[in-house]
């Protein structure tokens, strides 16, 4: 197998190698995989540079994400020729990997590898944005920042899907008409006329749900657009600046403020839960309904063109690594 690995914290393109070896005899209730598609996510790279929220014992490999073929399986949930995403962190920037079955989850037949591979993140955060802490009313409003990152356009989506109205702040104006034919029902740029429009066009009493993944005065203007009551739920930190809540919204509207990571979802998640998640997402995907871009592809041993290109701005898309 091939693999890219690290061993010390630092910027990927200087700590990062590709290295072959062996894999091991598979353990009992054990699966071998052939990776078939691995997305390079912003986590990667922190996970790589040491400024995620969890640190690995030392060499290691990063790929939160993934989609792979099945060679062979000790497990008997999983055959040769079925392919699965990962639903934890299992090393996915390389050839293979050899994993426990209960961290695969089986997709459908005839999924695009590609989409599969970015499955479990960002669909998977909007759809808990949406539905975990409170299933807004069909016609409702939700409100939120950095629309057209990946979680974004996957809210609007899955919002539309359940029939409610999506509120998207951008931050540039020629992402407007782009989300809008994606099926976002207003977009504006984040800034203080947008608020002004966006409340025009929302009225009262506001929206149920806020999504932040930017915070300061992005996450501010989400706060302004809310109902009495309602969640505010901070999933990002783009701008690196914190919550500043005002008084006056949580005395007199009664704001909540929650935070999810989406890692720790899974974890806490039933088994049964984790597949009528995974299970309606991967529908979506495969009929068309869900459809994440792909800016490019690369194998292994271009990494660093890979992640040359994962750090330039104007991208169309995730650059996955396809081995």
């Amino acid at each position: 197998m091939k693999r890219l690995a690290f061993s010390r914290f630092g910027p990927p393109p200087e700590v990062l190698e590709l290295q072959s070896l062996e894999l091991p005899t598979l353990a009992e209730g054990g699966v071998r995989l052939k990776i078939l598609a691995a997305p390079v996510n912003p986590a990667d790279l922190n996970f790589i540079e040491g400024t995620y929220g969890i640190k690995p014992e030392l060499p290691a490999v990063s790929g939160i994400e993934g989609c792979g073929e099945v060679v062979e399986s000790r497990d008997a949930r999983f055959a040769p020729g079925d392919h699965a995403i990962f639903l934890r962190r299992s090393a996915t920037w390389a050839s293979h990997v050899q994993v426990p079955g209960d961290v695969l989850f089986k997709v459908p037949a005839g999924i695009d590898p590609k989409q599969a591979a970015m499955l479990k993140v960002n669909p998977a955060t909007a759809w808990q944005l949406l539905t975990g802490f409170q299933r807004p009313e069909p016609g409702s409003w939700i409100v939120q920042n950095a629309a057209n990152s990946g979680v974004g356009r996957c809210v609007i989506r899955l919002a539309e899907s359940i029939g409610v109205r999506t509120m998207n702040f951008v931050r540039r104006p020629e992402l407007v008409e782009e989300l809008k034919e994606l099926g976002a029902d207003h977009v504006v740029v984040d800034g203080e006329e947008g608020l002004r429009e966006a409340k025009q066009v929302m009225g009262k009493p506001g929206a149920a749900l806020g999504f932040n993944a930017v915070g300061g005065e992005s996450a501010l203007r989400v706060m302004n657009l809310l109902a009495s009551h309602a969640i505010h739920i901070t999933y990002g930190a783009m701008a690196r600046r914190p919550l500043t809540i005002p008084n006056g919204l949580l005395i007199f509207k009664d704001l909540r403020f929650r935070g999810l990571w989406i890692t720790k979802w899974i974890e806490q998640a039933s088994d049964a839960e984790i597949a009528e998640v995974y299970g309606r997402l991967a529908e979506m995907t495969l009929s068309g309904g869900l459809v994440q871009p792909v800016d490019a592809v690369y194998p292994l041993e271009d990494y660093q063109s890979a992640l040359v290109r994962a750090n330039e701005g104007g991208r169309s898309g995730k650059v996955l690594f396809v081995p």
